[in-house]
């Protein structure tokens, strides 16, 4: 069984708009074992009415909740995060189901910090902040999908309560972290808009379907290493031959890629 799970998984309430479902999702997680509570902008955090939905067995996973005022600073140290979502789209193509969720985030939490993000009541999460989730979760009903925040938090962490009682999981890597994610995306998409791999205008376009294809990966720490030293490597060698052709005094060398976005 995999003890750490509790230990290394986080609910992340971004920006919440009423303090007695912040309340009710932290006494969920403790109902499911899970204390470690993270807020993203609240827009009313009201500790009294938290604490009065939270109830006595739940005021210390309320109180000891962390707040941030930025969803990617929130995520900065969490090697694998998983969106909640009722929408489908471009942006949101690859939707799983909690079971089968909750089953990956038993095994990655042995070895990684890990955090389910749920958006505000009124509209979910935006498709900016589902660049940062390396997997979608959507929680199946019948003809009304919109459920209360707190009830689909106790849904999730109701499966991954399930998912830790079964037996010992597959071995998962450590994984890097959402900090060192973003830092290779942003120097990957530097790179690949100044080389013409990549159309300026919208870049996030193309970067979406990076950022899908290596969240099937599942980059270690190592490997962002890796392709950081790639795009450095096209950095020089890109600007050794613009100076090469200056030097020569034929002025820049021809771009021999194409745009490809």
């Amino acid at each position: 069984m995999p003890a750490a799970a509790p230990d290394n998984v986080a609910v992340v309430l971004c920006r919440p708009r009423y303090p007695e479902n912040i309340g009710a999702a932290a006494r969920a997680m403790r109902n499911m074992g899970l204390r470690d509570l993270i807020l993203v902008a609240p827009r009313n955090p009201d500790s009294e009415k938290i604490l009065k939905m939270a109830t006595h067995a739940a005021a210390d996973v309320a109180r000891r909740a962390v707040v941030f005022d930025d969803l990617a600073a929130a995520l900065a140290p969490f090697r694998y995060v998983v969106g909640t979502t009722a929408r489908f789209g471009t942006h949101r193509q690859t939707v799983r189901r909690p079971r089968e969720v909750a089953r990956q985030v038993a095994a990655l939490s042995v070895a990684n910090r890990v955090a389910l993000v749920f958006g505000p009541e009124d509209s979910g999460l935006t498709n900016e902040d589902v660049r940062l989730c390396h997997s979608l979760v959507t929680i199946p009903t019948a003809d009304f999908s919109s459920l209360n925040l707190a009830q689909a938090v106790m849904v999730l962490c109701y499966e991954l309560f399930l998912a830790v009682q079964e037996e010992k999981p597959p071995h998962m890597p450590r994984l890097a972290t959402r900090h060192e994610l973003d830092g290779m995306y942003a120097q990957l998409k530097d790179v690949l808009v100044r080389i013409s791999y990549i159309n300026p205008e919208n870049p996030e376009y193309w970067l979406d379907r990076l950022r899908q294809f290596f969240s099937r990966v599942g980059l270690r720490a190592s490997d962002v290493s890796i392709i950081r030293g790639i795009c450095r490597q096209i950095d020089w060698y890109a600007g050794k031959r613009y100076r090469d052709g200056l030097a020569a005094g034929g002025g820049p060398p021809q771009d021999a890629t194409r745009n490809r976005s």
